[in-house]
């Protein structure tokens, strides 16, 4: 059996991801389509503007056969650790290969990107930039989906699993809302402004305008204008006392972008202040991190009748949790409280519904 594997956010699911699962197939011919996602929070640090569970049931419908989550505190870290887990998740689920959009769509360029020795950018490193971002000021800008890209193949030397390319047909972040393909940028920022999106995404009536950061904000300055500085230090990703940072922005600002934009600096991108801040909400340790277990379970979100049949197979070899009572306890516990953290802006019955959702066993789509 030929098993080909992707990794996605879908926030939200698209047309543009509709195009990336039907490419995938042509390319690879593959017998199962496996899809590693991200959950209720997002790499960039944000929300996930619809709940988890309604993107995977999107993704099943559409053309994949399993959907598998890519555990809260991966999928809410920078790229190089976002790629190592979902390339991890991608092995131990027993994929073939790998399909990932690119802006170059150039393996050979990608892969002598992937091989840049943090050594070559030291001069650049020492001012706090991280080894992308030296690169780019050396050798000019680097695309998102090339950045994934780049540490997709990292981590993909160490294994036998083939990686291809598909172009990607627009700016990541570009805000064209006219075309039937457009990014989730563009639609995310339409559905803020009201615009209409039914002809970009299939979920048009599924999103939540709740689902945005200002609406965590109240949440975030209390906790930065009350927590002990020292015990703030200790959350994950508080590094090189971001927390002073962090707290005398919150007593200056009330709003979210404000608040955020006076965060910003050479050392702070936009991202990491707010996975940083993801991660305050949650209250995550670095003691609790550095604590977890190897990656060696796979989350079932949803599955077909294909699916189905694979994984009775897999799960002699691989650990399956389809229920939420068989994640491990270390990572089960991060998801609960990534759960009561992105239900809080809601209101009661949709937050129990949240939580409950998190409770539940994957869901079984049955094939066409």
């Amino acid at each position: 059996m030929h098993i080909t594997g992707i990794i996605t956010e879908y926030n939200p699911f698209h047309n543009g991801h509709q195009y990336h699962i039907q490419e995938t197939k042509k390319k690879t011919n593959c017998d199962l389509l496996i899809n590693v996602m991200s959950g209720n929070f997002v790499q960039r640090g944000e929300p996930a503007i619809c709940d988890k569970w309604k993107r995977a049931k999107k993704a099943i419908e559409h053309g994949c056969d399993i959907v598998i989550e890519l555990p809260f505190i991966y999928a809410t870290q920078s790229a190089d650790f976002f790629a190592e887990a979902a390339i991890q998740c991608l092995q131990l689920a027993g994929v073939q290969d790998v399909v990932f959009g690119s802006e170059t769509n150039d393996l050979d360029k990608l892969y002598k990107l992937a091989s840049i020795q943090t050594h070559d950018y030291k001069h650049y490193m020492k001012d706090g930039l991280s080894l992308i971002q030296a690169y780019t000021k050396q050798n000019g800008n680097i695309q998102p989906n090339d950045i994934l890209g780049i540490n997709y193949i990292k981590y993909l030397q160490s294994t036998s699993i083939k990686p291809y390319t598909i172009q990607r047909t627009n700016q990541y972040h570009g805000e064209d809302i006219q075309n039937s393909i457009a990014s989730a940028t563009a639609i995310r920022k339409a559905f803020y402004n009201q615009l209409p999106i039914e002809h970009a995404t299939c979920m048009a009536k599924e999103l939540i305008l709740d689902f945005s950061m200002k609406h965590y904000y109240p949440y975030i300055q209390t906790l930065l204008c009350t927590l002990d500085k020292q015990y703030l230090s200790q959350l994950f990703l508080m590094d090189e006392g971001i927390e002073n940072h962090l707290i005398k922005q919150a007593k200056l600002h009330q709003n979210f972008d404000d608040f955020l934009n006076a965060c910003i600096s050479k050392r702070y991108t936009k991202s990491k202040i707010r996975r940083t801040l993801i991660h305050l909400m949650t209250q995550t340790t670095k003691h609790q991190v550095n604590s977890l277990p190897p990656l060696q379970h796979l989350r079932i979100l949803a599955f077909n009748d294909k699916g189905r049949k694979y994984l009775k197979e897999l799960k002699e070899q691989v650990h399956i949790a389809s229920k939420f009572t068989q994640i491990p306890k270390e990572y089960r516990e991060m998801e609960l409280k990534a759960a009561h953290v992105y239900a809080y802006p809601l209101n009661d019955e949709n937050k129990q519904s949240i939580l409950a959702s998190e409770l539940q066993s994957a869901i079984y789509i049955k094939s066409k």
